[in-house]
């Protein structure tokens, strides 16, 4: 079991993907340390600042315990690809980010996309997040347990600096290896994910983890978290509905396929989301190019 003394083991954005993916496969997760540059963070925090100023606080959900889980003084703040320049070419296009996905989904799944994104906004006095997995979107795999196949991937991104004060994400390391899914572990378990502006957060589905408690006056932490799973999956946002056509087309093909303008292929099908069983990126006329 996890004890309080662990941490979270950290490497740089220069490690290796194999480096990398033995942490997360013993562990569930990893701190990679400057994911993005401070330019970046500067730049995509004003890409959304008038957009988070304008969300009011708190979950609009009308189940009490999903408003809970959003969190009271928390701000989450959606459709990002339709924000921000800076969001859907630079961060969902990182190199790093696209070559652990492919290690980890390529072999067991096929292909994958984007199942959501937002900047996260813990403010002071928010309690604790209930600890959960974010493969719960998708129960069935909870009875699989650490033998099922991974089925979402999160990086988490501070865009302010994380502390154990103002609320950095808790995680129990190891807890993608424990028997029973449905034992998501207690408070006492956890370590905090201590980053700096531009360190990443990167962790399995099958992990632990929830936001920490903001237990400062006047700070706030400020995060964009986006996950993948694969493409036999459907995701949380539905951005075909949401990001216009006129931004699609500036986008490289990798990620409209993250962002379902593309078909997909997970291993062993001939195709999905498809039109007239053709890809869907020719129906619609993208280039198979920038």
């Amino acid at each position: 079991m996890t004890t309080t003394e662990q941490k979270l083991r950290r490497l740089p954005a220069t490690a290796s993907v194999a480096d990398i993916r033995s942490v997360v496969d013993a562990d569930g997760g990893i701190v990679i340390e400057g994911l993005l540059t401070a330019d970046q963070v500067a730049r995509f925090n004003a890409d959304i600042d008038d957009d988070l100023a304008a969300l009011a606080p708190g979950g609009t959900h009308t189940d009490e315990i999903a408003k809970e889980f959003h969190g009271a003084n928390t701000k989450r703040l959606t459709n990002l690809v339709s924000r921000s320049a800076v969001f859907r070419e630079e961060i969902i296009d990182n190199n790093l980010v696209h070559k652990l996905c492919d290690d980890i989904f390529h072999p067991e799944s096929g292909t994958y996309w984007m199942t959501t994104a937002q900047v996260i906004e813990i403010g002071p006095g928010n309690h604790a997040q209930m600890l959960h997995r974010d493969l719960e979107n998708w129960f069935p795999f909870v009875g699989m347990g650490p033998a099922g196949p991974e089925v979402i991937l999160n990086f988490l991104i501070a865009l302010t600096d994380f502390t154990e004060e103002n609320g950095a994400t808790r995680v129990i390391p190891g807890s993608n290896h424990w028997p029973d899914f449905e034992d998501r572990g207690n408070p006492a378990q956890t370590v905090p994910a201590v980053m700096k502006a531009g360190d990443a957060l990167f962790f399995s589905g099958k992990t632990v983890h929830g936001g920490g408690a903001n237990v400062t006056t006047d700070e706030y932490r400020r995060a964009v978290g986006f996950a993948f799973n694969p493409g036999y999956l459907v995701g949380e946002e539905a951005y075909p509905f949401l990001v216009d056509r006129s931004v699609v087309e500036t986008l490289s093909p990798r990620v409209q396929g993250l962002l379902g303008f593309r078909s997909q292929y997970p291993t062993g099908s001939p195709g999905l989301w498809m039109v007239n069983y053709q890809e869907l990126a020719d129906y619609l006329g993208l280039e198979s190019g920038r």
